[in-house]
């Protein structure tokens, strides 16, 4: 693939389950043994493949719409409880990352779906949280969720950049759409431990212009060469 679907960017946002640390099949089992606490079961791959990347009230409405199913506000509280839970014995941050970031030598910054707590928990016991910040944004802070393209084009604006000059990094088909909304460029990442087969085609038809299993893949789609790399931020 040719370079040039991504001269020279000045800023890389990332997404954070999934891409920047291993979250994803953790949360989606919560979600879906959640479910069926109120009486509706709904498989993990199925959690997986329809919820990947999108807000709590996100899910909520389409399961409102789609299968009449109206989770009460309390269902949030559990989910919230559960996967802290989990991320505290189970989470890992996704294998790489800590050495990508270290060595990317242009601005970059996380842009999620998650609550602000929740964001800033997976981030810290990954080693990760002092990487990013401040440049931490959370999808609360802006009018609509993934797949809008609020809090893509909010992270670019903070970061003054130019949404044409970003790089998206995203697993989840409403992440690369948001991506793709915004006017940015978009890599999908297929590296995640809930990512199946057929994930890498369902990010090129939602419009990744490429997709990578190994973060390290996309310095020479960027025309970068590495900065030489610091001590590992997961050491």
């Amino acid at each position: 693939m040719s370079n040039s679907q991504f001269p020279n960017p000045k800023l890389v946002i990332f997404d954070c389950d999934g891409v920047l640390i291993d979250s994803e099949f953790l949360g989606c089992k919560v979600v879906s043994e959640a479910l069926a606490t109120i009486g509706h079961h709904i498989t993990v791959e199925e959690v997986v493949r329809r919820f990947t990347g999108i807000s709590f009230n996100e899910m909520c409405r389409i399961l409102r719409e789609e299968k009449g199913i109206n989770p009460p506000p309390e269902l949030e509280d559990l989910i919230k409880k559960n996967v802290q839970a989990a991320f505290e014995t189970d989470l890992k941050a996704i294998e790489g990352a800590a050495d990508f970031v270290s060595q990317l030598g242009i601005p970059y910054c996380v842009a999620s779906s998650s609550a602000p707590s929740k964001l800033r928990l997976g981030l810290e016991i990954t080693g990760l949280l002092h990487a990013f910040e401040p440049n931490v944004f959370s999808a609360t802070l802006v009018p609509n969720g993934k797949p809008a393209p609020d809090i893509f084009l909010y992270a670019a604006k903070q970061m003054g950049v130019a949404p044409g000059d970003a790089i998206v990094v995203e697993d989840s088909i409403a992440g690369v759409t948001a991506g793709v909304s915004a006017g940015m460029r978009v890599i999908g990442f297929v590296g995640g431990s809930h990512c199946g087969p057929d994930h890498a085609a369902m990010l090129r038809q939602a419009g990744a212009l490429m997709v990578v299993s190994d973060l390290a893949e996309i310095f020479p789609q960027l025309n970068l060469m590495p900065r030489p790399q610091k001590a590992s931020l997961e050491s």
